[in-house]
């Protein structure tokens, strides 16, 4: 869903999928199942890597940097925000699975830029009558978004190994990955 697609405020098409999209998925798993040959992988990742992303499902992290089955632990979520589960998971990836790399992935035209944090809260709370426990975090300056990032993990006591912590914005219109100084 582009940013045209979506404004502050606008919630995408309610309901939930199509039986027919979840059999389909069912059906695909079966079938990887049956040619399944990766039982024999390490728990550790290969490479020592952990990416951190956005969820968006127009970025195929694998694919874009060349990743196999058991090369990296890739952890996502809204906007590849350094939250504290973000955290949580990075420290069990280095402390307990070995990663000693981090490469952050941000993007262009992410629905995070679109999503102003107070107004979400807002219409959460009116809503389901609840404020949530977390935050949305919402930046224009994808650049600075990743420094915060990455100096949120290099500050952070829970990940030991923070020499190796790496920022890149990716162009969803051009599948660039530039590197952020």
């Amino acid at each position: 869903m582009s940013t045209e697609q979506l404004s502050p405020g606008t919630a995408p098409p309610e309901g939930p999928p199509s039986p027919a999209v979840i059999e389909e998925l069912v059906e695909n798993a079966r079938a990887h199942a049956a040619e399944f040959d990766n039982g024999d992988l390490p728990l550790p990742p290969r490479r020592k890597l952990a990416v951190l992303a956005c969820m968006d499902s127009r970025l195929d992290i694998f694919a874009m940097l060349g990743l196999g089955v058991g090369e990296a632990h890739v952890i996502r979520n809204a906007g590849g925000v350094v939250s504290d589960d973000m955290i949580r998971s990075l420290a069990l990836s280095q402390r307990r699975l070995g990663t000693r790399s981090i490469m952050l992935v941000h993007h262009t035209d992410c629905g995070m830029q679109v999503v102003g944090d107070e107004e979400f809260r807002e219409s959460l709370r009116r809503e389901v009558g609840e404020e949530p426990s977390w935050d949305v975090p919402t930046s224009m300056d994808l650049a600075e978004s990743v420094r915060k990032s990455m100096q949120r993990i290099r500050t952070s006591p829970f990940i030991p190994y923070t020499d190796d912590v790496h920022g890149f914005i990716y162009d969803v219109a051009t599948g660039e990955l530039t590197r952020v100084t």
